[in-house]
């Protein structure tokens, strides 16, 4: 039987342990699912190009990806993504509406208007 393992980069141990622990404190369940879907293999997690994006979010929201954002199609609406990683060229087309999820864990610690996305 294989042993899991889960995730070796120490930075997104740090970040799925420091969302299981804002998640337990606050009582905010966003965090303990995106902590549970990060703690996933790399083949599992997702990966969500923009024009989907555009697409499932509302004006004014915040999208969380608990994967990475790829480039394809565009952004119309004045959203932020929050992502654990971004290609490239995606984060060119966002600028600086593209944060990571340590910014927004700092910023919205209560998950207020976010959506995952994926």
């Amino acid at each position: 039987m294989v042993k899991r393992t889960g995730p070796q980069n120490l930075n997104l141990r740090t970040l799925i342990r420091d969302l299981s622990k804002l998640g337990r404190e606050k009582k905010v369940k966003l965090w303990i699912r995106v902590a549970k879907d990060l703690s996933k293999s790399t083949r599992i997690r997702r990966a969500v190009n923009l024009y989907k994006i555009d697409k499932f979010t509302k004006e004014g929201e915040t999208a969380l990806v608990p994967g990475k954002v790829l480039s394809v199609g565009e952004l119309n609406k004045q959203i932020n993504v929050a992502a654990y990683q971004f290609s490239e060229a995606a984060k060119s087309k966002l600028g600086n509406r593209a944060i990571t999820l340590q910014s927004l864990i700092k910023n919205n610690p209560e998950g207020k208007k976010v959506r995952i996305i994926g």
